[in-house]
This record gives C-alpha cells, sequence and structure tokens, in this order.
C-alpha cells in the first residue's frame, strides 16, 4: 500500500517511494513517498497560506477540534497501538500505553488552548508612564517545523501537533523514516477533525534533505526537533533567528542511598532499563549505588531482570523485542564488547537474538570513560556501579555531559534537597526513576540533552509572540 504525502489537506501522490519494513520480522509494511524539492516546499506553500485561517479560529474552536481527535483515539486505541508495534517492533502492551499518553497530550492541549492569555502592565511604574493602559497579546508564530524520533511516534508528535494547534499555527511534520505510519494514520484521522487544509502537512523522505529545507526557509518560524545532539546542533547552527526547541541525548542516572527499602522500587529501576528495549529518552542507563547495599541490589535486579520475556511486539506477554535497526544491534554490541575490554563485569545479557533483537544486559564496575557510560546507548544495557557516599554519586552524575533527567532513592530529607540541587539535569525526581514522565510537566535538559521545554503549556509558550498594545489617555 501507497503512503502519500499530506499537502494542503489532500494526499499528494509522490514522485518517488521508499519500501518500509518491520524491524521484528522484515515483513514489507508499506510504500511510503520519499519527498523531492519540490513537493517539500508545496508543503510549505500549504503551511504559509493557512497560517491566517489558523489565526481566524477561536480558542474554542482549536480545542474543539482537538477534541474530536481525542475521541477518534480513543475508539481506535488498538489499531494506533498495532501501527506502532508493527513499525516500530515496540511491545504491543508498551504501545498501548503509548496511545493512552497520546489521548492525554491532545486532552492538555486541548484545554491548554483556552488558557492563553495576556497580562496587564503597570505602565505607570516607570517615569513617563503615567495616563497609559497597556496589556499583552499572546499571538501564533506562523509556521512550526516538527521532526521527531522513531521511538514515540505517536505521543512525541502529539506534543509538537498539539501545542501548535492549541496556539492557533500551521505545521509540517517530518516523522522519523522507520515510524512515518502512526504520523500519516494521525494525519487521517485529524482531516476529520475539522482543521482547516494546509495547517498539517505530513512530508516523508530524506531527514536530511527536508531537515534542511525546513530549517533554512525563512517562512518557517520555530523548529522543535527531538533527536541526536548532533543534528540537534546543526539545526540550531543554521535556523538563524528561529525559534528552537530541541530534547536531545541522555544517559539518565540514578542514586540510591543505603538507607532505603530495596523492594520498593527493584521493579521498577528493572522496567525504567529496559522498558521498549532501553530506546527512550530518559532510559535508566546508569545506576549509582551505595556500597553497604550494592550486592543485594545487583542479586534483586538481576532476579527481575531474568523474569523478561523477549519476543513478537505483537505477542501480549512480551516485554523486550526488536531494536530499530540491525546497525543499532551492533553499535551496542561493540560498546558492550569495549567495556568489557576496559574492565567492566558482564553478568547478564550481552547477546544477539533474532529478529534484531539483543538481551537486557547489566554491566558491573564499568569506567566513567566507556561509551555504554558516557554515551546514550540507546538500547537494553545498563551500567551499576558502587559509590562510597551520595557526593560521589551526585559527583559521577554530573560528569556527563548530558543532563535530561535524573532519579534518587533515600529517606533523607537533606540529601534529597541537596540532590535537587547540585544534579545538573532538567528533572529531578526524588524517590522515583529518571524514566518517570507524564504529559503536562515541563520536560527538556541542559548541556547536550537541548534546549527549550516540552509539556503542553511550556510548548505552547515556545509557539506563541507576545505582542505589547498600549493607549496613551488624551
Amino acid at each position: 500500500m501507497k503512503k502519500h504525502l499530506l499537502i494542503n489537506g489532500d494526499w499528494v501522490k509522490a514522485s518517488e517511494y521508499r519500501d518500509l519494513y518491520a524491524p521484528y520480522n522484515g515483513d514489507k509494511l508499506a510504500e511510503v513517498a520519499f519527498a523531492n524539492e519540490r513537493e517539500i516546499n508545496l508543503a510549505i506553500d500549504a503551511a504559509d497560506h493557512a497560517t491566517k485561517s489558523m489565526a481566524q479560529l477561536t480558542a474554542f474552536q482549536r480545542a474543539q477540534i482537538l477534541m474530536k481527535l481525542v475521541e477518534l483515539l480513543k475508539g481506535r486505541r488498538h489499531e494506533c497501538a498495532t501501527i506502532i508495534a508493527k513499525e516500530s517492533a515496540k511491545p504491543i502492551k508498551a504501545a498501548i500505553v503509548e496511545v493512552d499518553r497520546t489521548i492525554m497530550t491532545y486532552t492538555f492541549a486541548a484545554e491548554e488552548a483556552k488558557r492563553i492569555n495576556g497580562e496587564t502592565v503597570p505602565m505607570d511604574a516607570a517615569p513617563g508612564g503615567e495616563n497609559r493602559i497597556a496589556y499583552t497579546l499572546r499571538q501564533p508564530l506562523g509556521i512550526i517545523a516538527a521532526i521527531t524520533p522513531f521511538n514515540f511516534p505517536m505521543n512525541l508528535v502529539a506534543h509538537k501537533i498539539g501545542p501548535a494547534i492549541a496556539a492557533g499555527n500551521t505545521i509540517i511534520l517530518k516523522p522519523a523514516s522507520q515510524t512515518p505510519l502512526s504520523s500519516i494514520y494521525l494525519g487521517e484521522l485529524l482531516m476529520e477533525c475539522g482543521l482547516p487544509p494546509g495547517a498539517l502537512n505530513i512530508v516523508t523522505g530524506s531527514g536530511a534533505k527536508i531537515g534542511e529545507k525546513l530549517v533554512t526557509d525563512n517562512r518557517i518560524k520555530a523548529i522543535t526537533f527531538t533527536g541526536s545532539p548532533q543534528i540537534g546542533k546543526k539545526i540550531k547552527n543554521q535556523a538563524g533567528l528561529k525559534r528552537v526547541t530541541l530534547e536531545l541525548g541522555s544517559n539518565s542516572a540514578l542514586l540510591i542511598d543505603k538507607n532505603v527499602n530495596l523492594t520498593d522500587f527493584i521493579g521498577r529501576c528493572v522496567n525504567g532499563s529496559f522498558s521498549f528495549a532501553g530506546q527512550v529518552c530518559i532510559s535508566l542507563q546508569r545506576i549509582y549505588i551505595h556500597e553497604e547495599i550494592y550486592d543485594q541490589f545487583v542479586t534483586s535486579f538481576l532476579e527481575e531482570t531474568k523474569k523478561l520475556k523477549i519476543g513478537n511486539p505483537l505477542d501480549h506477554t512480551t516485554d523486550i523485542s526488536s531494536l530499530i535497526s540491525e546497525q543499532d544491534v551492533e553499535r551496542s554490541l561493540k560498546w558492550i564488547n569495549e567495556a568489557v575490554v576496559a574492565g567492566a563485569q558482564l553478568v547478564i545479557g550481552g547477546q544477539r537474538r533474532a529478529n534484531n533483537m539483543l538481551e537486557p544486559t547489566v554491566l558491573l564496575n564499568v569506567p566513567s570513560t566507556e561509551k555504554v557510560s558516557c554515551q546514550e546507548v540507546f538500547a537494553p544495557v545498563v551500567i551499576i556501579n558502587k559509590i562510597s557516599s551520595m557526593e560521589e554519586g551526585i559527583t559521577e552524575v554530573n560528569e556527563s555531559k548530558y543532563g535530561l533527567q535524573a532519579g534518587i532513592f533515600t529517606n533523607d530529607l537533606q540529601l534529597a534537597l541537596k540532590a535537587a540541587d547540585q544534579l545538573e539535569v532538567g528533572g529531578v525526581m526524588i524517590n522515583d526513576i529518571p524514566t518517570f514522565r507524564v504529559d503536562h510537566m515541563p520536560y527538556g535538559g541542559v548541556k547536550e540533552s537541548g534546549i527549550g521545554k516540552e509539556g503542553i503549556k511550556y510548548a505552547i509558550d515556545e509557539m506563541l509572540e507576545t505582542k505589547l498594545v498600549c493607549f496613551r489617555k488624551i
């Protein structure tokens, strides 16, 4: 089945198509449009033309469009999850959770569409400002270009499209090459919801070609991107005066103090490490645990890890399935082997299985210079290192070039406050894993983890312009 480009409210045939295959078993899923420069320009033209009609929609109308989408998604929950599972190899039970989160994300967007407001400004607070009344307006920027990754092909798209619609902008969406079907299906649903033609355009194909055109075209007012730091830096350098929101890499860490009850959270740690085969931006990659409970923790962690089932993503009992590509399996194995050569202890996993699957892998006492520690592994690999104090652990966490989220388990309130203050990350989870996220909270990192914030209210702020209106009394 051919999947076309969504341009100006119509599904437009492309000049070229590429086959899309399932990561798990190699089944052909679709023939997907591979946009050329002319077709990308058509999408930008359509989005530009639609800015007036989108800006004229009332807050109520924008909220209604988003709530219609919510109702459609609720009615097609399993169908959406099946698409995600097939194109990304995400286990179906995790895909269902993603669909439920997507529904919640669009619900938040509909609610926030009604809360966009300006404020009055006390002009007489400054000499010369007397006899004036002023207020601010929050107005849409125009065209938002959204570039999304494979790992949450429906919900991370929602975190860009939902705020853009809520704020009254138009959107050009470039989904990940491996997972375009979720976005295309979303486009079909939104066309049923009364969105003006051209308000959402979906272009699939070469990330380099489409991305460069979107980043450099002056009609586009903002770029929102989730992906690698390398591409993020390139976007930032090319974007000029455009607004840029970047959610980039991470190697999220967890600190565990000696005064905690391990049975309360071992399961969460295992889930945070291996959910969707570790292909999560805030996957738990580094665990630093106090030496007094280190052996007990490792034993319990391995026992829980052994319970995980590896297999077909469409099987409701599967916990871990394929990595997104064979190249990612090869890279991960290489990093694991390099760590072992450097002195790390491989205690479970580290083996390839059929269909691009990698066994959940645990490495102990890994040098901080190894790639599995200092880079983003994006695979079912976690390191567990022993520390003698929480102060040492905070230093270890902060050595990373990334800073998205971190967690700490402790019963010491002063230590929790100290960690919250000193950890160099965008979010600190006290008595939880760094993989925790709900979809309305502010979400974004520091250092090479990016700039700007997602979370619906905060993303909307990134997509609005503030205009001052001032009256002088005469």
